[in-house]
């Protein structure tokens, strides 16, 4: 399938490489050239503006998968609504509020478009395991681009298509949301060990056994175990952690149907905290945790 990839940062990138590696058509674009270059110095169609990107399609049907940050995304779909043909295919596949998502896909359809929106997990181990993915919008337009999903999933990830416009980045949020919670025990945990009665334990060791069918054996708590195996007193780390918006958004919806989340709502409430100076063990874990499986900064300002 032809498709264009929109955004060429952490996931964009891998998104096209994979797509790229098994036999789909990619387009490249980015606002950045080297970006662009790099992905065609791979053999991908390089697209340095908007009506290269559209000229690449020829007469096949426009298909754009689009990764950009959430503030950025109603602009983007206002630029490329202006040269898309009728009938194209956008797709959102970064973290975007859901309540937005659902005027977006209105927005688009007065243009004469199709609006998908498409969450997707995996972090920067995606390209390897196979990306999660949560898909919502017209169930045709979803078919259209199911090989592309497929792709994507291999060799262990998966995806389905949970209903109208907005619910796959619903369920996106709330995946997110959940995140925030076990990461923020887990980081809890390691923090009793590392500051409890027992000295000089040691934590890696802890985790390698926790996850050798244990309750808690998860893919976070290898990240963990991992991140401090190999930084054992969290050098050099700050311990301010960012949230990027998801948690946020599933708690407004909490309150609106009075939904109690005791748990995500401490999660986020440490995150805010830590970002105003009350930084420990457990924050600098969190921190860590971010960029093992997202690639995001360790260090925020």
């Amino acid at each position: 399938m032809k498709i264009a990839i929109i955004g060429l940062g952490k996931m964009g990138k891998q998104i096209a490489r994979k797509l790229h590696e098994s036999g789909h058509s990619v387009i490249a674009h980015n606002r950045s050239r080297e970006s662009v270059d790099d992905m065609a110095a791979l053999g991908m169609t390089p697209a340095y503006t908007r009506e290269d990107v559209v000229k690449s399609f020829g007469r096949e049907p426009v298909i754009l998968w689009i990764m950009v940050p959430s503030d950025a995304v109603d602009q983007e779909l206002a630029e490329w609504l202006k040269i898309v043909p009728k009938k194209s295919i956008l797709i959102d596949g970064g973290n975007s509020d859901f309540r937005l998502t659902k005027k977006r896909a209105e927005f688009v359809s007065k243009n004469g478009s199709i609006l998908l929106d498409i969450g997707t997990s995996g972090g920067v181990w995606g390209y390897q395991n196979g990306f999660c993915m949560m898909a919502g919008g017209d169930k045709e337009a979803f078919r259209a681009v199911e090989s592309v999903l497929k792709t994507l999933s291999l060799p262990s990830g998966t995806y389905h298509h949970f209903g109208e416009s907005g619910s796959g980045h619903y369920v996106k949020m709330t995946h997110n949301a959940i995140e925030y919670g076990i990461m923020e025990s887990l980081a809890e945990g390691y923090r009793i060990l590392k500051e409890g009665p027992y000295q000089n334990l040691d934590l890696a060791a802890a985790g390698e056994v926790w996850q050798h069918h244990s309750v808690i054996t998860s893919w976070l708590n290898e990240l963990t175990k991992d991140a401090i195996k190999e930084n054992p007193q969290l050098e050099g780390v700050n311990g301010k952690v960012a949230e990027s918006g998801e948690a946020r958004w599933a708690l407004e919806v909490a309150r609106d149907f009075k939904i109690e989340t005791p748990s995500i709502q401490s999660a986020f409430d440490v995150r805010l905290a830590s970002q105003k100076g009350n930084v420990n063990f457990a924050t600098k874990l969190l921190a860590l945790m971010r960029n093992a499986f997202g690639g995001h900064k360790i260090n925020e300002k």
